[in-house]
């Protein structure tokens, strides 16, 4: 099902931009585990997953202070280097224990790609944009069989600031040739609407994904509730509720 909230002019895009983590990949198993090993590691207590999961999506630095925030003891700039780096360490290694890409989602992709070539619409591609550290995220779009669908797969250190902030956006719009209406960028949370409207382009939220609840706040254009609405809400003859 369909919630259109603002028409995306879909024959006119000419790039699809997705998030990663809670979008194509459910990756919370493998994060949560990542940061219990770390707080581990460091001589704090471990915690429940959905409240680790809650600190998904502005980057893995962000995620581990707030982790270590949560006890309500802070740590200096020189700790947290160091609890970083122990994460980053242990996630590498532990990335695809229990990380799998969403039920219809590469048939969803597939699906796009014939799209692309259809009478009438814009020549398309697609790319990645996460906060993820880009190594890990690329090697699991290949390691799942993502990675040949995108122009590019970009991460939260692939520039010199991250998602909400559009400087990857940007980067991409001109790789792929294509102005900000000729973009829509495709989420599962408040930050990816963020980046969307700070790059002036059209937004897709998914409300399967690890924070769907952020986008009643911040609604995107058109919501969706599994990877199979990219494929209608992105087609010429899409239909849905207006609400």
């Amino acid at each position: 099902m369909l919630r259109i909230m603002r028409p995306i002019p879909v024959e006119s895009l000419k790039l699809l931009v997705f998030d990663l983590d809670g979008t194509l990949i459910d990756s919370a198993q493998d994060l949560c585990n990542s940061v219990n090993a770390t707080l581990t590691h460091f001589g704090r207590a471990p915690l429940a997953d959905e409240i680790i999961a809650g600190y998904i999506g502005n980057g893995a630095l962000t995620l581990v202070r707030r982790a270590f925030d949560a006890d309500g003891v802070a740590l200096d700039d020189a700790e947290l280097e160091q609890a970083y780096a122990f994460f980053l360490d242990y996630y590498r290694i532990h990335n695809l224990d229990f990380t799998y890409a969403y039920d219809g989602v590469l048939e969803a992709l597939a699906a796009l790609r014939t799209m692309h070539g259809a009478p009438g619409s814009a020549t398309r591609a697609m790319a990645v944009l996460t906060n993820k550290p880009v190594r890990p995220a690329r090697a699991i779009c290949e390691a799942l069989g993502l990675a040949p669908n995108f122009l590019n797969i970009y991460g939260g250190n692939s520039f010199s600031s991250k998602k909400p902030d559009p400087q990857g956006m940007f980067a991409l719009m001109q790789e792929a040739n294509a102005r900000p209406e000729e973009t829509v960028m495709i989420g599962d949370s408040q930050v990816d609407v963020q980046t969307a409207r700070n790059a002036g382009a059209w937004c897709i939220g998914c409300t399967f994904g690890l924070q769907p609840q952020s986008l009643e706040a911040y609604p995107p254009d058109i919501l969706v509730d599994s990877p199979i609405g990219w494929t209608a809400a992105l087609s010429p003859a899409k239909v849905g509720i207006r609400t």
